[in-house]
């Protein structure tokens, strides 16, 4: 029984990297600011130490917060074989729409599993049917957002630098700001997470009395500084290089942005590992418990190593074989994108990312990121956009919760119903 969920688990991680990890290397293919294999190279390390090293929150949430633990508590059993169609049913969801190159939300597809089976063991109470709410207002304000903070950054941009005679004379002196923002922002919502251990050692060990939450978010703001300094630095190193450029670029202006958007490409990779890990090894890790135990997990779990390893060997290896669908998609398909536009998608991505986290709001990465591209696109030219297949991926938005609500539902009663 462990062996074929630790494969289903597997499974769920392999097609989670191959739609997901577009989230973060998408924009930076289609730019050209990496290579498609360099991008694979990159996302597979920062997807799977990310995975490895802190993906255990986001399991923990999904394993104990969708569906009311205490319910399950008389019939562990029933649990179990809710969480092994979680990972069947997503698993499936996510590979026809990779097979399709529709960039769609793990997360949302999860939690619709979970309230699939919930409703069908025991019933419409069993849903946490608020947390269903936010996602659905998630689903519809997240790219309104990104979209309009990518437009307004991107028209900056067009307006102060490109579209001037010279651009390389504003960019030297705008560039080192649009990097503050960009990696301030990052350091923000990525660097608190990574240095969590070391403010609740801090606390529990040294007897700090500040909160780890304020030493985070001290210790990511500190970190986004040095690496504004140190970026700033590179682009001195380069004034001299004004008409020296890769013929891969249209002109040094867009290879110098390259530069920041690859560094920003690698930020979301390592946040995506840490976080979307989750939605692959939860069910496993729910299921480990039980076995262990023969309780349901009702506050949190622990998640071993081995699970956490299981999830970012099976995402990066989706990655590998099958990422490119997706990356395509987002990457070439909506618009041509250059590193300037590039930039200006993930910076809006992660600000959104970052407001949402202020106000407790579950969005998609995927949601924001799509909406970035479209917003830069309505800037550049309208008639650009390929809004033939923005209706794919919007078709495909809509129906991730309640088509992986119905096949686990399904799956879940046939199981039932077989033994």
């Amino acid at each position: 029984m462990l062996i074929l969920v630790t494969i289903l688990a597997f499974y769920l991680a392999w097609n989670l990297g191959a739609n997901d990890v577009a989230n973060s290397m998408g924009t930076s293919v289609g730019s050209k600011a990496v290579t498609l294999k360099q991008a694979l190279i990159i996302a597979g390390i920062l997807e799977f130490t990310g995975a490895v090293l802190f993906g255990h929150e986001v399991s923990q949430t999904l394993a104990t917060k969708i569906a009311n633990p205490a319910l399950f508590v008389n019939a562990p059993q029933t649990l179990v074989t809710g969480m092994l169609t979680v990972l069947i049913s997503c698993g499936l969801w996510l590979q026809i729409a990779t097979s399709r190159g529709l960039p769609v939300s793990s997360s949302h597809a999860v939690v619709g599993a979970i309230a699939g089976f919930s409703w069908v063991a025991l019933g419409v109470n069993a849903i946490d049917w608020l947390s269903i709410g936010r996602i659905t207002i998630g689903w519809i304000v997240t790219p309104i957002i990104s979209g309009a903070i990518a437009a307004l950054f991107y028209s900056q941009i067009k307006y102060w630098i490109l579209d001037r005679p010279n651009p390389l004379i504003p960019l030297n002196e705008w560039i080192p700001w649009l990097s503050a923002i960009l990696l301030g922002v990052f350091g923000v919502i990525v660097l608190p997470s990574v240095t969590q251990p070391i403010a609740n050692f801090l606390i529990t060990q040294v007897g700090f009395k500040i909160p780890a939450h304020d030493i985070s978010l001290a210790s990511g703001a500190l970190a986004a500084v040095g690496l504004t300094f140190y970026s700033w630095r590179q682009l001195e190193d380069t004034r001299g290089e004004k008409e020296s450029y890769h013929p891969q670029f249209q002109n040094p202006v867009e290879e110098l942005f390259a530069r920041f958007q690859l560094l920003s490409a690698c930020f979301v990779a390592f946040a995506h590992g840490s976080n979307d890990v989750g939605n692959a090894i939860a069910p496993l890790a729910t299921i480990v418990y039980i076995n262990r135990t023969g309780t349901v997990p009702l506050n949190g779990i622990d998640i071993p190593l081995w699970i956490l390893v299981i999830g970012g060997v099976g995402i990066v290896a989706g990655l590998a074989v099958w990422g490119k669908k997706v990356i395509a998609t987002i990457g070439e398909s909506i618009i041509a994108l250059q590193p300037s536009s590039g930039f200006c998608a993930e910076l809006a991505t992660a600000t959104t990312i970052l407001l949402a986290s202020r106000i407790g709001l579950p969005v998609s990465t995927s949601h924001a990121l799509v909406g970035g591209v479209v917003g830069i696109g309505l800037v550049k030219d309208a008639k650009s956009v390929q809004f033939k297949t923005l209706q794919g991926i919007a078709a495909a938005w809509l129906i991730t919760v309640p088509l992986s609500a119905g096949i686990c539902a399904i799956l879940f009663g046939i199981i039932n119903w077989v033994t």
